[in-house]
């Protein structure tokens, strides 16, 4: 059976040979890229990397679940924009697509300033998804805070009963 890192290294490779047999292929520069995807094989050596991908697996539920209001709240931060700016910025906000680049941008509370709302009502709806993007962006950083804390919590408490005796007459634990 392949495995993938064996296809990943293979890709990494193939830039090297490629050109002793076609020279003049100017599109194996872009295979080079894939020497990126190597830093995977990382996760077998780190214990960090081990617990960061259980921590992802066991929490990905509540990840996509952040992930879907944050969706749903710049779909709908961009309608909204639209509407209450589109009649005074026809050029900046012409339909709530282009509006999505603004919601992204307040959302993540970078402010590039290329778009902002220049009516009152275009203005506090700025300052509501500002302060909701902020939230937004904390909840999947505590979920994964709170991911890691339970992953430990669980590697302490095995390592606890690896160190007990268990009376094999009637089953508790003896310490030492």
């Amino acid at each position: 059976m392949v495995k993938p890192l064996a296809i990943i290294d293979l890709i990494a490779i193939l830039p090297f040979y490629l050109p002793l047999f076609w020279p003049n292929l100017i599109f194996t520069r872009s295979f080079r890229l894939f020497r990126i995807f190597r830093l995977f094989k990382i996760g077998r050596y780190s214990t960090t990397v081990k617990l960061f991908g259980q921590v992802i697996k066991s929490k990905q539920e509540e990840i996509v679940i952040a992930l879907f209001i944050g969706l749903v709240l710049l779909v709908t931060s961009a309608s909204l924009i639209y509407f209450a700016e589109n009649e005074a910025q026809p050029d900046n906000f012409p339909h709530i697509p282009a509006a999505m680049w603004w919601g992204i941008i307040t959302l993540t509370t970078i402010g590039y300033g290329d778009v902002y709302p220049v009516t009152p009502l275009g203005r506090f709806l700025g300052a509501i998804v500002a302060l909701i993007g902020v939230g937004i962006f904390a909840l999947p950083a505590g979920i994964v805070a709170s991911g890691f804390t339970e992953e430990i919590e669980k590697k302490r408490a095995s390592n606890q009963n690896k160190k007990s005796i268990i009376c094999p007459h009637c089953g508790q634990k003896i310490d030492e």
